[in-house]
Protein backbone atom coordinates (compact mmCIF):
# COMPACT_ATOMS: atom_id res chain seq x y z
CA UNK A 1 0.00 0.00 0.00
CA UNK A 2 2.70 2.48 1.05
CA UNK A 3 3.95 2.40 -2.65
CA UNK A 4 0.53 4.10 -3.52
CA UNK A 5 1.91 6.69 -1.72
CA UNK A 6 4.69 7.51 -4.25
CA UNK A 7 2.55 7.24 -7.11
CA UNK A 8 -0.11 9.52 -5.68
CA UNK A 9 2.92 12.35 -4.88
CA UNK A 10 4.21 11.68 -8.71
CA UNK A 11 0.42 12.55 -9.84
CA UNK A 12 1.17 15.97 -7.87
CA UNK A 13 4.44 16.86 -9.35
CA UNK A 14 6.16 15.52 -6.09
CA UNK A 15 8.60 12.99 -6.85
CA UNK A 16 9.51 10.61 -3.86
CA UNK A 17 12.54 7.96 -3.30
CA UNK A 18 11.61 4.53 -2.46
CA UNK A 19 13.92 5.02 0.68
CA UNK A 20 11.76 8.04 1.70
CA UNK A 21 8.78 5.56 1.14
CA UNK A 22 10.30 3.56 3.85
CA UNK A 23 10.42 6.28 5.98
CA UNK A 24 6.46 7.34 5.66
CA UNK A 25 5.81 3.45 6.76
CA UNK A 26 8.04 3.44 9.61
CA UNK A 27 6.28 6.55 10.43
CA UNK A 28 3.18 5.36 10.76
CA UNK A 29 4.06 2.60 12.79
CA UNK A 30 5.43 5.43 15.12
CA UNK A 31 2.54 7.70 15.37
CA UNK A 32 0.49 4.74 15.82
CA UNK A 33 2.25 3.39 18.59
CA UNK A 34 2.16 6.92 20.18
CA UNK A 35 -1.14 7.30 19.53
CA UNK A 36 -2.69 5.16 21.95
CA UNK A 37 -1.35 7.68 24.75
CA UNK A 38 -1.56 10.27 23.16
CA UNK A 39 -4.47 10.95 21.63
CA UNK A 40 -2.39 12.55 18.38
CA UNK A 41 -5.13 12.14 15.61
CA UNK A 42 -8.84 10.34 15.72
CA UNK A 43 -7.29 9.51 11.78
CA UNK A 44 -5.94 5.52 12.18
CA UNK A 45 -6.52 3.65 8.90
CA UNK A 46 -3.10 3.18 6.97
CA UNK A 47 -5.21 4.46 3.75
CA UNK A 48 -6.93 7.54 5.80
CA UNK A 49 -3.04 8.40 7.33
CA UNK A 50 -1.47 8.04 4.01
CA UNK A 51 -4.14 10.47 1.82
CA UNK A 52 -5.61 13.16 4.76
CA UNK A 53 -1.56 13.54 6.61
CA UNK A 54 0.84 12.42 4.70
CA UNK A 55 0.28 13.31 1.32
CA UNK A 56 -2.15 16.33 2.38
CA UNK A 57 1.09 17.49 4.38
CA UNK A 58 3.30 16.92 1.01
CA UNK A 59 0.97 19.74 -1.02
CA UNK A 60 3.08 22.45 0.04
CA UNK A 61 5.82 20.68 -2.97
CA UNK A 62 3.41 21.51 -5.72
CA UNK A 63 4.16 25.17 -4.47
CA UNK A 64 7.49 25.30 -3.86
CA UNK A 65 9.47 21.78 -5.00
CA UNK A 66 12.67 22.82 -3.44
CA UNK A 67 11.86 24.64 -0.53
CA UNK A 68 15.37 26.52 1.10
CA UNK A 69 15.97 28.10 4.48
CA UNK A 70 14.68 26.94 7.64
CA UNK A 71 11.07 25.88 7.72
CA UNK A 72 9.17 26.22 11.18
CA UNK A 73 5.60 24.23 11.94
CA UNK A 74 4.17 25.83 14.64
CA UNK A 75 1.57 23.29 16.63
CA UNK A 76 3.24 20.45 15.22
CA UNK A 77 1.49 17.86 17.49
CA UNK A 78 2.46 14.70 15.63
CA UNK A 79 4.87 16.34 13.36
CA UNK A 80 2.27 17.91 10.82
CA UNK A 81 3.33 18.63 8.18
CA UNK A 82 7.00 19.08 9.23
CA UNK A 83 8.16 15.57 9.44
CA UNK A 84 6.65 14.34 6.24
CA UNK A 85 8.28 17.58 4.14
CA UNK A 86 11.65 16.95 5.81
CA UNK A 87 11.23 13.09 5.09
CA UNK A 88 10.42 14.21 1.64
CA UNK A 89 13.04 17.08 1.15
CA UNK A 90 16.17 16.01 3.40
CA UNK A 91 18.03 19.40 2.43
CA UNK A 92 15.44 21.25 4.31
CA UNK A 93 15.77 22.48 7.75
CA UNK A 94 12.94 21.56 10.19
CA UNK A 95 11.81 23.34 13.62
CA UNK A 96 8.81 21.62 15.07
CA UNK A 97 7.14 23.51 17.17
CA UNK A 98 4.53 22.28 20.44
CA UNK A 99 3.54 23.57 23.46
CA UNK A 100 2.90 19.94 24.85
CA UNK A 101 6.54 18.20 26.42
CA UNK A 102 4.31 14.77 25.78
CA UNK A 103 4.24 15.60 22.32
CA UNK A 104 7.71 17.16 21.96
CA UNK A 105 9.14 13.80 23.67
CA UNK A 106 7.10 11.76 21.33
CA UNK A 107 8.61 14.28 18.60
CA UNK A 108 11.92 13.93 19.72
CA UNK A 109 11.79 9.97 19.77
CA UNK A 110 10.76 9.92 16.36
CA UNK A 111 13.06 11.87 15.42
CA UNK A 112 15.93 9.62 16.63
CA UNK A 113 14.54 6.45 15.04
CA UNK A 114 13.92 7.98 11.67
CA UNK A 115 17.31 8.88 11.90
CA UNK A 116 17.17 12.12 10.35
CA UNK A 117 19.53 15.24 10.60
CA UNK A 118 19.06 18.76 10.86
CA UNK A 119 15.36 18.94 12.39
CA UNK A 120 14.70 19.30 16.10
CA UNK A 121 11.95 19.50 18.39
CA UNK A 122 11.10 22.76 20.59
CA UNK A 123 8.34 22.61 23.63
CA UNK A 124 7.22 26.52 23.85
CA UNK A 125 4.36 28.24 23.24
CA UNK A 126 4.17 30.41 19.96
CA UNK A 127 3.47 33.45 22.19
CA UNK A 128 6.39 33.28 23.88
CA UNK A 129 9.32 32.25 21.50
CA UNK A 130 8.22 34.44 18.97
CA UNK A 131 9.17 37.13 21.92
CA UNK A 132 12.97 36.00 21.61
CA UNK A 133 14.92 37.98 19.00
CA UNK A 134 16.43 34.77 18.32
CA UNK A 135 13.16 33.23 16.61
CA UNK A 136 11.26 36.56 15.97
CA UNK A 137 11.02 37.92 12.35
CA UNK A 138 13.50 35.44 11.25
CA UNK A 139 11.76 32.07 9.48
CA UNK A 140 12.18 31.85 5.89
CA UNK A 141 8.57 29.74 5.66
CA UNK A 142 6.63 28.98 8.71
CA UNK A 143 4.03 26.10 8.17
CA UNK A 144 0.85 25.49 10.24
CA UNK A 145 -2.20 22.91 10.28
CA UNK A 146 -3.57 23.77 13.58
CA UNK A 147 -6.97 23.69 14.41
CA UNK A 148 -7.19 27.49 15.19
CA UNK A 149 -9.16 29.99 13.15
CA UNK A 150 -7.15 31.72 10.95
CA UNK A 151 -6.79 35.27 12.17
CA UNK A 152 -5.09 33.21 15.76
CA UNK A 153 -2.89 31.68 13.51
CA UNK A 154 -1.69 34.92 11.62
CA UNK A 155 -0.86 36.43 15.09
CA UNK A 156 0.76 33.26 16.38
CA UNK A 157 2.68 32.71 13.05
CA UNK A 158 3.54 35.57 11.19
CA UNK A 159 6.03 37.16 13.71
CA UNK A 160 8.02 33.76 13.14
CA UNK A 161 8.76 35.28 9.39
CA UNK A 162 11.30 37.10 8.32
CA UNK A 163 10.36 40.08 6.09
CA UNK A 164 9.58 38.86 2.61
CA UNK A 165 8.98 35.32 4.06
CA UNK A 166 6.05 33.26 3.99
CA UNK A 167 3.56 31.96 6.72
CA UNK A 168 1.48 29.09 4.75
CA UNK A 169 -1.62 27.45 6.64
CA UNK A 170 -3.48 24.53 5.46
CA UNK A 171 -7.14 24.83 5.52
CA UNK A 172 -10.29 23.03 5.19
CA UNK A 173 -12.85 23.84 2.47
CA UNK A 174 -14.23 26.77 3.93
CA UNK A 175 -11.32 28.34 3.88
CA UNK A 176 -13.02 31.56 2.08
CA UNK A 177 -15.12 32.27 4.98
CA UNK A 178 -11.61 32.81 7.42
CA UNK A 179 -9.51 34.87 4.37
CA UNK A 180 -13.08 37.06 4.60
CA UNK A 181 -12.15 38.21 8.22
CA UNK A 182 -8.66 38.98 8.10
CA UNK A 183 -7.55 42.27 6.65
CA UNK A 184 -7.38 43.65 10.13
CA UNK A 185 -5.16 40.99 11.14
CA UNK A 186 -2.91 41.43 8.46
CA UNK A 187 -3.10 44.96 8.46
CA UNK A 188 -1.49 45.12 11.94
CA UNK A 189 0.99 42.13 11.58
CA UNK A 190 1.90 43.41 8.51
CA UNK A 191 0.97 40.56 6.57
CA UNK A 192 -0.09 40.32 2.78
CA UNK A 193 -2.83 37.05 1.66
CA UNK A 194 -1.17 36.78 -2.04
CA UNK A 195 -2.47 33.28 -3.19
CA UNK A 196 -5.09 30.61 -2.14
CA UNK A 197 -4.22 27.13 -3.69
CA UNK A 198 -7.48 24.78 -3.15
CA UNK A 199 -6.94 20.99 -4.26
CA UNK A 200 -8.91 17.98 -3.79
CA UNK A 201 -7.48 14.92 -1.74
CA UNK A 202 -7.71 11.30 -3.90
CA UNK A 203 -10.33 8.56 -3.34
CA UNK A 204 -12.88 11.57 -1.94
CA UNK A 205 -10.92 12.25 1.13
CA UNK A 206 -11.77 16.07 1.00
CA UNK A 207 -11.22 19.25 -0.13
CA UNK A 208 -8.23 21.80 1.17
CA UNK A 209 -6.65 24.80 0.49
CA UNK A 210 -2.71 26.16 0.96
CA UNK A 211 -3.41 29.54 2.36
CA UNK A 212 0.17 32.08 1.70
CA UNK A 213 0.76 34.76 3.32
CA UNK A 214 4.06 37.15 2.35
CA UNK A 215 5.45 39.28 5.28
CA UNK A 216 5.88 42.96 4.49
CA UNK A 217 7.80 44.57 7.45
CA UNK A 218 8.74 43.65 10.88
CA UNK A 219 6.10 42.51 13.33
CA UNK A 220 5.18 45.29 15.69
CA UNK A 221 6.77 44.29 19.29
CA UNK A 222 3.06 44.19 20.81
CA UNK A 223 2.60 40.68 19.12
CA UNK A 224 1.94 37.68 19.78
CA UNK A 225 -0.02 39.31 22.78
CA UNK A 226 0.80 37.13 25.73
CA UNK A 227 -0.21 33.32 25.85
CA UNK A 228 -3.66 32.96 25.96
CA UNK A 229 -4.67 36.15 24.60
CA UNK A 230 -4.93 35.19 20.42
CA UNK A 231 -7.63 32.32 21.04
CA UNK A 232 -9.26 34.32 24.09
CA UNK A 233 -9.93 37.99 21.69
CA UNK A 234 -8.45 37.24 18.19
CA UNK A 235 -7.71 40.22 16.30
CA UNK A 236 -10.47 41.72 14.46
Amino acid sequence: MWSDLQVLAAARGVELSEQTITSFHKYFDLITAANRELNLTRITDPREVMVKHFLDSLELLTWRHEPRGMLLDVGSGAGLPGIPLKIARPELEVVLLDSSRKKINYLEDTITKLEIAGISALHSRAEDLAKLEDWRDSADLVVSRALASLNILLELCLPFVRPGGVFIAYKGPTYETDLQATAPALSLLNGRHTESRPYTLPFGMGGRALLIFEKTGVTPRQFPRRAGMPHKRPLT
